[in-house]
């Protein structure tokens, strides 16, 4: 079956992009990686746009769409490197007074982890005790809480983190295609040569291949779908920085890039909800099964 994004599906993503294109560039993004913390004005903004309540119900104040509009606004904030509890906060806009709007950030303790637990007005879980952790991500502060109790993720939550992971996948392609165009060496783009060729191509097929399962995932909303999606879209936002990093050279180190901000976002998105180790489970199930 092919599946076809609607106009209005297009419209709620070109708005999403055209939003954070001006509230949060490349220009906002390294500032908030000289000066880490949120935003609360384009915090509040997002709340304006719908993008905590876009699945309530109009009648609750909500805009009233679905799943697969929430995946395609959550690609558009991965692929921009957003900062914040995003799916926390979009998760609690049914319960907790300001989410949907917001006005309030919640932040959710997950597997032992909570990511913005300072900046939180709200936190889902027992974060008693928590301790300050170093961050691989310079843009997401972490607390760890000793002897927290694993629970089962929420599907809704590892999709929408897949989701975001696409969008990191997309900008990685990318960025990797304009530096291979632009950059040179012998006289001639580098990205003429076969090696370079090769990346490009390869982090393209990742990234369409992960689209395609988080898409699906978000029309059937099965679990085992969402499984499935989370493992592709991990491997195609971290394999694919990697790649875009491989492609940039040395500069790709540099504060000045954006390539390894990407990287680093990506490998923490993975260790999200236990990694990937309850995912592959859950798909060794279903086969065995």
């Amino acid at each position: 079956m092919r599946f076809q994004l609607s106009d209005d599906q297009k419209a709620l993503r070109d708005g999403m992009r055209e939003l954070l294109a001006r509230r949060f560039d490349g220009a906002a993004l390294r500032a908030a990686v000289g000066a880490p913390g949120l935003d609360r004005d384009l915090w509040r903004e997002l709340g304006a746009a719908g993008f905590f309540a876009l699945r309530l119900p109009e009648a609750d104040g909500g805009v009233g769409l679905g799943l697969p509009e929430a995946v395609l606004v959550f690609e558009e904030a991965g692929r921009a490197l957003l900062t914040g509890p995003l799916a926390a906060t979009h998760l609690a806009a049914a319960d907790v007074p300001g989410a949907a709007t917001g006005e309030a950030v919640v932040a959710r303790v997950d597997g032992g982890l909570v990511e913005w637990l300072a900046e939180a007005d709200v936190v889902r879980g027992d974060a008693s005790g928590a301790v300050p952790l170093r961050s691989v991500d310079p843009l997401t502060p972490l607390h760890r809480v000793p002897g927290a109790a694993a629970t089962a993720p929420d599907p809704v939550a590892v999709l929408l983190t897949a989701a975001e992971q696409l969008g990191t996948a997309t900008r990685a392609c990318e960025l990797a295609v304009q530096h291979a165009r632009t950059r040179e060496q012998f006289g001639q783009p580098i990205g003429a040569f076969q090696a370079v060729k090769h990346l490009c191509a390869e982090m393209l097929v990742r990234a369409e291949t992960a689209r395609a399962a988080v898409y699906a995932a978000a029309v059937t909303a099965d679990p085992v779908d969402i499984a499935a999606a989370r493992l592709l879209a991990d491997e195609a936002a971290v394999r694919g920085t990697r790649d875009c990093l491989q492609v940039h050279g040395g500069m790709g180190f540099t504060w000045e890039a954006e390539v390894h901000l990407h990287m680093k976002r990506a490998w923490l998105r993975a260790q999200r909800g236990g990694g990937n180790t309850e995912s592959e489970e859950m798909l060794a199930a279903e086969l065995l099964g």
